[in-house]
């Protein structure tokens, strides 16, 4: 198959090139970027006015399969990745049961292939979540494994950390890890501050949260292993991490769209879909999100996209569990707060949705050159729109339905084929 993009602005972070010009595709590759390409068997695409750059890449996703098909499932996650313009995701393992042996993985990743993104997945670093007992690395890493997490369960043990770490420094591996102590916390998911105390109890404070991270990224320059740092959303947490890595250490932080675009008021407005873990925070911790989005600190943009059913979130908010669906909202919660009001270029914003992750993992993707992979996403940089009660995700837990948004994916090409179309 092939397929002629005409007239969109070309970017890619990777090389630094913006430019309006043509694509060429055939079969998965990208095989001419330049003007005036003709191509008269191609499908053509009229891409006017939109913006052109690498498919997107999402390293923090649950799709809940196995276990938790009634949630999501890898079918309807991968669509709704789709439509938000992704063409690359990794899966957390807190499935049922959990991706701690190499057959659970085997057969998981057995259906990802099956659908039309790429779609990878990290095993647990310990066995099934229990904090003690690490996992056969090399037998998950052989079995298709991309790296290792506990995410939403803290290592609070910081001898087995450091195990870890120095297993993953053999194995030339990779943890991601959750940055929570429990033992700081009242009710997980709320910020402990006024709107928990308004609610009339006692939240997760920014300590949990920075006092493990600088632990952990001390640990981290010790081993001299890599160490990425997920959903970073207090303040200090950013210095912290910045601090690491003039030191040296070998470490990575991501945040997600909600945490850089609203703050803990938003659990007055829209109640157990605002709840998270880690929890929203200040004003003061989104601006210095923004500065590390701007210096390098935080490197990566990924959702955490969690899809929850509607009974499990219509609940009081101190039972509901924690979590957002994300991946349909994502590129637009950064150019409605990061592009829009000039915190970041386009081209900033695309690189840590797209070449940054794919360099964490030394993915083949998120590039657009001659000869390489034809994943790619179209999409309009400049309308506003007002996110709507329907998702391609099973779930529809959003604190942003019904809010305006800037942007719009219009089409999300994965191995060469057309993969979503905006409706």
């Amino acid at each position: 198959m092939s397929l002629l993009i005409k007239n969109g602005r070309i970017i890619d972070p990777k090389s630094a090139y913006d430019q309006i010009a043509d694509l060429l595709v055939e079969g998965d590759k990208i095989v001419k970027i330049g003007p005036n390409l003709t191509a008269p068997k191609a499908e053509v695409i009229d891409a006017t006015g939109l913006v052109v750059a690498p498919g997107l890449i999402d390293v923090h996703v649950h799709f809940r399969e196995p276990g938790q098909t009634h949630k999501e499932t890898i079918h309807t996650g991968a669509k709704a990745a789709a439509a938000g313009g992704f063409t690359t995701v990794v899966m957390m393992a807190n499935t049922q049961p959990i991706l701690s042996e190499a057959g659970v993985l085997k057969e998981t990743l057995a259906l990802a292939q099956k659908e039309a993104i790429h779609i990878k997945a990290v095993g647990s670093i310990t066995q099934a979540f229990d904090g003690s007992n690490l996992t056969d690395f090399e037998a998950l890493l052989e079995a298709g494994a991309v790296g290792f997490s506990d995410d939403g369960i803290p290592l609070t043990n910081a001898g087995v950390l450091r195990q870890a770490l120095q297993k993953a420094l053999k194995t030339n591996s990779l943890l991601s890890i959750h940055e929570e102590d429990p033992n700081l916390i009242g009710t997980l998911g709320v910020n402990d501050g006024e709107v928990a105390h308004q609610c009339g109890f006692t939240g997760a404070p920014t300590v949990s949260e920075y006092s493990m991270l600088a632990r952990d990224a001390m640990i981290a320059y010790e081993t001299g292993a890599r160490l990425h740092l997920q959903h970073l959303s207090a303040g200090e947490s950013v210095e912290l991490v910045r601090f690491a890595k003039k030191l040296g250490a070998k470490i990575t932080g991501e945040v997600t769209p909600q945490h850089f675009s609203i703050t803990e008021q938003a659990v007055l407005e829209q109640g157990t879909n605002a709840k998270l873990n880690p929890p929203l925070r200040r004003q003061t911790d989104i601006e210095k999100i923004i500065l590390g989005l701007q210096d390098g600190t935080i490197d990566i943009i990924a959702t955490d996209h969690a899809p929850h059913t509607h009974e499990e979130k219509a609940v009081a908010l101190q039972q509901a569990p924690s979590g957002m669906i994300g991946l349909e909202t994502s590129l637009q919660l950064g150019l409605t707060h990061l592009v829009a009001p000039k915190h970041l270029t386009l081209m900033e914003l695309l690189q840590k949705m797209t070449t940054n992750p794919a360099d964490l993992y030394q993915f083949d993707a998120g590039y657009l050159a001659e000869n390489g992979p034809a994943d790619i996403v179209l999409f309009d940089s400049e309308n506003d729109y007002q996110v709507a009660e329907t998702f391609d995700s099973k779930a529809t837990n959003s604190p942003f339905i019904n809010q305006k948004v800037r942007g719009q994916v219009k089409y999300t090409i994965c191995n060469g084929k057309i993969v979503y179309t905006q409706k």
